[in-house]
């Protein structure tokens, strides 16, 4: 017979129930959200009172304003700041520190012809040039020639007799002057004086140009505004030209 072996059986016995989760402390708890709370409210206020305080401050501007506008004008009235009207003779000094007023500048070109015999036998003994002349007028008027009697004050009208508008300069620009054409006759050398003589020819017709186009009229014109200006900060409040 067999036998049979019997092989000894496990012991397993059920294992104890794993203990249960621990729950927070709810006093813990509590305080933490109120905490939150009171950080969120705490930031609103904040927020709260920026806003009002802006728009108080926007709200009184106006007020501080005209408030401040008052003030002024109260202490101009209470304290106010004399009116001192200088005399011709400084008046005079004044303007004619300003010396040589020089008030428009005028730009010209123009086309010179200069020739020598240009007879029937130019072609032999001839002499001939363009010359294309680029030139200034400068004018203004000479303060300095303004004297006592040319100034006159009645009450806050100052009366003003200026010299007349001047020419003070009238050339040609060199550098953009230039001779554009010349025909010299084949019997004949280039006269060197002839150039000479087409720049003094340019020079009087741009002066006799610009003071065509009323040059003068113009700087007399524009030395009276400037001095309305000059004149006005001394205290006139009315000047009148002569």
């Amino acid at each position: 017979m067999e036998e049979i072996e019997k092989t000894p059986q496990e012991n397993i016995s059920p294992s104890p129930a794993d203990p249960a989760p621990k729950t927070g402390n709810p006093l813990r708890t509590f305080l933490g959200v109120l905490a939150g709370l009171m950080l969120v409210l705490l930031l609103i206020v904040v927020l709260a009172f920026t806003f009002i305080s802006r728009q108080f401050d926007k709200a009184v501007q106006p007020i501080q304003e005209v408030n401040d506008r008052l003030s002024t004008q109260v202490s101009q009235f209470l304290h106010p700041t004399p009116t001192i009207i200088p005399d011709p003779i400084s008046i005079v000094r004044e303007v004619q520190s300003l010396a040589r007023l020089e008030t428009i500048q005028y730009s010209v070109e123009k086309v010179i012809t200069a020739e020598l015999n240009q007879g029937a036998f130019g072609t032999l003994f001839g002499d001939r040039l363009l010359f294309v002349a680029h030139g200034y007028v400068i004018a203004g008027i000479d303060l300095s020639k303004l004297t006592e009697d040319d100034i006159r004050i009645s009450g806050e009208t100052l009366r003003v007799k200026l010299p007349p508008a001047e020419v003070f300069v009238a050339t040609l620009d060199n550098e953009n002057s230039y001779v554009y054409d010349r025909d010299t006759g084949l019997l004949r050398r280039a006269d060197t004086q002839l150039e000479s003589a087409a720049r003094r020819a340019a020079e009087a017709e741009i002066l006799r140009t610009a003071t065509e186009d009323g040059i003068l009229e113009q700087a007399q014109k524009n030395a009276e505004t400037y001095l309305l200006s000059l004149l006005n900060s001394l205290g006139f409040s009315r000047v009148v030209f002569e």
